[in-house]
């Protein structure tokens, strides 16, 4: 179960959980041995508003770290999502195909997008963790 923390943003209140790893696209990575879950953070989705469609790669795609590897579209906008660290799609989250809201509803847990064995986990280094997340939003706002 991920821990979840919750910061005051205004009048928002934002979950950033603490076990994740960060880019600065505001994807995440929850890394689970040699494989990983990867989505986009709830500040993502706030900015971006209600998610209506999801395009994702197919299980035994390779990419590089930071390759766009799908996209997401908003009522708001469309865009890119990029790998964090460089790996093999294992899985799919193919309920976000009839259901693209769980990307709003729940960024962390049903609306993850894609598992993926990573390649080199060295590439983790150059992600933020929690607590350089939570600086990186606040010199963004």
């Amino acid at each position: 179960m991920i821990k979840i923390i919750k910061k005051e943003r205004g009048m928002n209140q934002m979950e950033i959980p603490k076990d994740l790893f960060y880019t600065e696209n505001h994807e995440w990575i929850l890394v689970e041995g040699t494989e990983a879950a990867v989505g986009i953070t709830e500040y993502a989705q706030q900015k971006m508003g209600d998610i209506v469609f999801v395009e994702l790669p197919e299980p035994g795609d390779e990419f590089k770290q930071f390759d766009s590897f799908g996209v997401v579209e908003s009522v708001k906008a469309v865009s890119d999502i990029y790998l964090p660290v460089g790996g093999e799609i294992v899985a799919i989250n193919e309920d976000l195909f009839d259901s693209p809201e769980l990307v709003n509803e729940e960024p962390f847990e049903g609306g993850w997008l894609v598992r993926i064995k990573i390649m080199d986990k060295d590439d983790l280094e150059t992600l933020m963790d929690h607590e350089n997340y939570i600086r990186f939003l606040e010199e963004e706002e």
